[in-house]
């Protein structure tokens, strides 16, 4: 059943009047009759009409990318590639859509919030990117939000996140697993033995499937995993730092780091430098993404590269219908090793 202004008012215990105010933000209400106010829209699921331009129309001319960071050459690479190819026919403006970048930050709370303004403004297409968080309550609400949105006429595309089931969103997800494993093997087949691993948040899915590679990959050649040699950090360059630091407290004999991602890799080897330690010659350091900057590295990066630029197109065209959805709704993108420098034969 819809819920109507009239609802939203009963649950508040205020007017319709005051519901639209606040709602449209053009007349002052008092701070606490707003947030009963939004707290029940928030309950029961209140889709705001939106402009008038997007009520003749299942949709509006609005397309939502969600970025973690989009200061992260990560995420600033996917969006920058699905917004190219937003234009084109389909709008009402001349044929042109309107690309909104949303930053989360990072915050599952933000992220929501951002779904939820997405639906009332009837988005044509909405595009996250980047992995999930592990939380089934937040999974959860997630799911519900994106069916909402696919029902109303929405098209969801999750580019680089795992599979949304039973929402009808189309899914491009990163071979995390395969392309840690394969990075984690190339080192082992150098002769490393003894490798520490800078791991992302813990509630990403792209840190559990990355560091599943990086173990499957130790398990299969036998190498028994020390749990001095996992340290959890954000995806940043500090964290790579802070993290080297810890992992040559706890084990000065670490011949290899296997970073989360570039950014952290970078932070690591600034770490073992400061710490007299050369590169690859003494310590090897290995990161994932192949972001721009990881081949300028003094030595360059061994990393693995994901079709981010290629990805993020790939995501754009079928969120404007200009490509078809890939059979069952889901692609696996793979990597690719890219060997270079910043990895050698262990000393000894």
């Amino acid at each position: 059943m819809t819920v109507t202004l009239a609802d939203v008012a009963a649950r508040a215990q205020v007017s319709p009047a005051t519901v639209s105010r606040v709602l449209n933000g053009n007349y002052p209400v008092a701070a606490t009759t707003r947030e009963r106010v939004l707290r029940a829209v928030d309950e029961l699921d209140y889709v705001l009409n939106g402009p008038a331009s997007a009520l003749a129309a299942a949709t509006s001319d609005l397309v939502g990318i969600l970025v973690n960071d989009i200061a992260d050459p990560f995420f600033g690479i996917m969006a920058s590639a699905i917004q190219s190819e937003i234009g084109g026919p389909g709008g009402r403006a001349g044929g042109e859509r309107l690309a909104v970048v949303c930053n989360t930050g990072g915050d599952p709370e933000r992220e929501l919030t951002y779904l939820t303004l997405l639906q009332r403004q009837r988005a044509a297409a909405v595009v996250l990117t980047g992995g999930a968080v592990e939380n089934e309550p937040h999974a959860a609400a997630v799911a519900a939000k994106l069916r909402k949105l696919g029902e109303a006429g929405t098209r969801v595309v999750l580019c680089g996140r795992p599979p949304a089931p039973d929402t009808r969103a189309i899914a491009l997800t990163f071979d995390n697993r395969g392309g840690g494993r394969e990075l984690t093997e190339h080192l082992i087949g150098l002769g490393h033995r003894r490798l520490g691993y800078i791991a992302g948040p813990e509630e990403r899915t792209t840190t559990r499937h990355r560091l599943e590679g990086h173990r499957a990959a130790l398990a299969a050649a036998g190498i028994e995993e020390d749990p001095r040699w996992t340290v959890h950090g954000r995806y940043d360059r500090r964290a790579g730092h802070e993290a080297t630091l810890e992992l040559l407290r706890r084990d000065p004999s670490l011949t290899a780091v296997v970073a989360a991602n570039d950014s952290v890799a970078l932070g690591a080897c600034a770490a073992l430098r400061e710490s007299g330690l050369r590169i690859p010659e003494d310590v090897s350091v290995a990161g994932f993404d192949d972001l721009p900057f990881s081949i300028d590295a003094v030595p360059s990066l061994t990393t693995v590269r994901l079709p981010l630029a290629e990805a993020g197109a790939r995501a754009g065209r079928i969120a404007m219908g200009r490509e078809e959805p890939p059979p069952g709704g889901i692609a696996v993108v793979r990597g690719e090793l890219m060997v270079r420098g910043s990895s050698g034969v262990p000393r000894g």
